[in-house]
């Protein structure tokens, strides 16, 4: 139960192996606007079909993380944009991630000592079912491994636009998301591709995913899809204009609780366009039938044996240091694509229990 810690006992089953100790976790959790902090928390012992993960490595999705840290979710959504095993409530006090991988140290024989990405916030040590968790192939780096989840919100957006042989395409906004989908577009038979953003120094970026950059200003027209990743009014205007007529803007940016300005009277009906939001919360519409979370979540971290994905890894820092991390990338001190957070080998304290807060 969340929330209630308990002990690890010594009894041992053949599929299950419990460590004999106490056990608590280091968590980071949003305790209000602009504030974050590390909590020692109980762990509970894994039951029947759960695992015990020490986690190596978490990564910071800047976008939605930060909507977070600055309390902005809206009320009216706050439900349905809660992460998979997220604990508390927006807007605090909530612990909220989703991108950690892991060692499998406890639970069924057939997990044990495998490497796994999982759906969680920021903690050390953890307590799944199995079924939460993704197996990473041998080939694929751990730390390489916390793209899991941005490549699968990439591959969502890739399927609702389904780009056909020769298509037009642009991605508008080349952050940790519009950069993971111009990655994935490259190896498609398209017509073009143009990842287009308003800071001339994503150009050297751009180029290391192999994608061919643009201003705004720039940019070629008369585009089959243009997907939109920059979370700003004006670059949802310049994809309206960017799009062919009868052509799709996949919208898959979120705004959070800003309120925007779309210009319907122009483009949009004048040459009858259409916006569709994409949303990794459910499988896109096109394969919804077909496949599920956990098949996406597959796909995604076998994608991540080209080691060309490690462009988007661009710092790191200990655990001890990720709520003055999570501020710093708040006020712009810090620029990244996707922060990786690196965790104490296990035995090693992440924090001094004395300077930090329990849950209740």
């Amino acid at each position: 139960m969340k929330g209630q810690g308990t002990r690890f006992v010594s009894k041992m089953s053949n599929s299950d192996q419990l460590p004999a100790q106490p056990a608590t976790a280091t968590a980071y959790w949003t305790v209000g606007p602009e504030k974050g902090e590390l909590r020692r928390e109980d762990l509970p012992a894994p039951g029947p079909g759960e695992a015990l993960v020490r986690t190596l490595y978490s990564g910071i999705s800047k976008g939605t993380e930060l909507v977070v840290h600055n309390a902005r979710v809206p009320e009216c959504v706050a439900e349905e944009m809660a992460a998979p095993n997220q604990e508390g409530s927006f807007p605090s006090p909530v612990k909220f991630g989703y991108l950690s991988v892991g060692v499998v140290e406890a639970g069924p024989a057939d997990w044990l000592g495998k490497t796994v990405f999982c759906l969680y916030p920021h903690q050390d040590r953890y307590v799944v079912p199995v079924e939460s968790l993704t197996e990473v192939p041998e080939d694929v780096p751990a730390r390489r491994a916390v793209l899991t989840g941005t490549v699968e919100t990439a591959i969502n957006g890739i399927w609702e636009a389904g780009p056909r042989l020769g298509d037009r395409v642009a991605v508008i906004g080349a952050g940790l998301i519009g950069g993971m989908v111009a990655k994935l577009l490259r190896s498609f038979p398209l017509g073009r591709l143009q990842l287009i953003d308003v800071d001339p120094a994503k150009r050297a970026f751009a180029e290391t995913l192999g994608v061919e950059f643009s201003h705004p200003d720039d940019a070629l027209p008369d585009c089959d899809i243009v997907i939109h990743c920059s979370a700003s009014e004006a670059g949802l205007g310049r994809a309206l204009q960017l799009a062919g007529d009868d052509g799709d803007v996949i919208e898959m940016s979120w705004y959070a609780d800003r309120k925007v300005t779309v210009p319907l009277g122009e483009d949009f009906h004048a040459r009858r366009l259409s916006i569709r939001a994409s949303q990794v919360g459910v499988v896109a519409r096109a394969h919804r039938h077909r496949r599920t979370n956990a098949d996406r979540l597959q796909l995604a971290v076998s994608l991540l044996r080209d080691p060309g994905f490690d462009a988007f890894l661009t710092g790191s820092s200990p655990l001890a240091e990720l709520p003055d991390v999570v501020q710093r990338l708040s006020d712009g001190t810090l620029d990244a694509l996707c922060h990786v957070i690196e965790y104490p080998v296990s035995g090693d304290p992440a924090i001094d229990p004395a300077t930090t807060e329990a849950t209740r």
